[in-house]
């Protein structure tokens, strides 16, 4: 069945307030990172493929960090935590004319996906369901809700764990959180949840018996468990971790990269990566890495923010920072930096090195050693390099300057002239050489 038709929209709600104090952290919890994007921007990206008419994250007084991340969407603010209840009733102006379905969900559950989410959508519609419930089995179902089926597989209730009877702990499927409700109906429902707990809070648990009362069935939908699972403590942010990049290794593997040892290689939610290509061992990439078709990256490298042409070969122990680019068949060695900075085509900076706020031509060759002066203190300056330039080992290029094409840099060089093309530059101390003082010294 299609879902989100123009005749069943659908409203997103984001349970994000929670401060996660048990994550030891001045930072709220859905801003930590899985794969360098914040949690809260994983589910985000997440349910904007299902077409949403609204997504609404909802969020605690004063989360200015988050209110910046999910910039430009809206939010709706939690005065006091309540409980989700008290969340979810915090939307309801923003849905005063919504008809449709609303999907609820929380800001820390990053690896959720759009099948589980469409599959769910799809049976509340199919049934027309007043509740559906996304449920889970986890290995160890100690501290999560129960749902409690009836005999045709049709949800009950939601019993939570310190509330559970015996029998009713041994129930296997668990609440994941994450339920889609009728949104003709929530304004009436959410207004009947009661705080008569012993956190005298707001729970959305207790949903499908006030949707019974109006003769609607409630239904459960199985989830994967590893997609469902949320984050508590910095254990769970690394477990959550593992599992995005093996899922991710595959991906990659899949779409026809070498991956050496695979788990040694870390990447980030945006990486790409072309056809034939190689990756070595302990690389680990940075947001904003794009690479083409048959590139080598041999191992031990760290990129962030780079761009690389196909036949480009990397490494091993090189670190590319954000705006580099590198032309088709550029060579970079060991123990190279390179930041801000442009290679041609054929390249070759093959170790030891230093490049930073520079613009290098097709077939040129830095030699080891060397380093451009891109700061004074204050200011930065770029580095011109052109064509089929020769930069011997050891040499030092002060910004802003410009090696014209074919010129010819002498090892040793610190140059702080612009050099003509094809020329010679030398810029070193004459060598003074004194027979016998080492004799001498010794004698002294």
């Amino acid at each position: 069945m299609t879902i989100n038709t123009p005749n069943t929209p659908l409203a997103v709600l984001i349970l994000a307030a929670g401060q996660g104090s048990r994550m030891k952290s001045s930072r709220p919890k859905v801003l930590h990172t899985i794969a360098g994007l914040p949690m809260i921007s994983h589910v985000i990206n997440t349910v904007k493929t299902l077409n949403p008419v609204h997504i609404i994250p909802i969020l605690a007084p004063h989360m200015d960090e988050v209110i910046q991340a999910i910039t430009p969407l809206k939010y709706v603010t939690q005065p006091k935590p309540l409980g989700t209840g008290d969340a979810v009733k915090c939307t309801l102006n923003k849905l005063k004319d919504f008809k449709g379905s609303v999907l609820v969900l929380c800001g820390d559950v990053p690896l959720i996906t759009e099948a589980t989410l469409s599959k769910l959508l799809a049976t509340h519609e199919e049934h027309k369901y007043g509740i559906t419930v996304l449920g889970m089995k986890p290995l160890d179902p100690s501290g999560y809700g129960r749902l409690i089926q009836q005999a045709d597989g049709t949800l009950d209730r939601i019993v939570e764990h310190a509330d559970a009877t015996e029998k009713e702990r041994s129930v296997s499927v668990c609440n994941s959180g994450v339920m889609v409700i009728d949104g003709n109906h929530i304004h009436k429902w959410i207004a009947q949840i009661e705080n008569n707990n012993s956190q005298n809070e707001f729970y959305l648990v207790d949903l499908p018996l006030i949707a019974q009362k109006d003769q609607y069935t409630c239904g459960v939908v199985m989830g994967n468990v590893q997609e469902l699972q949320g984050v508590n403590d910095r254990a769970q942010l690394a477990e959550l971790e593992n599992l995005w990049q093996a899922q991710k290794r595959n991906e990659i593997m899949k779409s026809g990269v070498t991956l050496q040892n695979p788990d040694t290689i870390y990447f980030s939610y945006d990486t790409k990566i072309g056809q034939d290509s190689l990756i070595g061992a302990n690389t680990v990439f940075g947001t904003g890495v794009e690479i083409a078709d048959h590139v080598e990256i041999k191992p031990f490298c760290h990129l962030e923010q780079v761009k690389i042409y196909s036949g480009g070969i990397i490494g091993p122990f090189a670190r590319l920072r954000p705006g580099t680019i590198l032309e088709k068949n550029a060579k970079i060695g060991n123990f190279v930096e390179i930041k801000n900075a442009t290679l041609g085509e054929n390249v070759k900076v093959n170790h030891l090195t230093y490049v930073g706020d520079a613009d290098i031509g097709c077939g040129s060759n830095i030699g080891a050693g060397t380093i451009t002066c891109n700061y004074d203190g204050k200011n930065k300056y770029r580095t011109t390099i052109g064509q089929d330039v020769f930069v011997g080992s050891n040499t030092v290029l002060i910004a802003p300057i410009t090696l014209e094409n074919g010129c010819y840099i002498g090892a040793g060089s610190t140059l702080s002239k612009d050099i003509p093309s094809d020329s010679l530059a030398v810029a070193r101390s004459r060598t003074i050489i004194k027979e016998n003082w080492a004799i001498s010294k010794k004698e002294t």
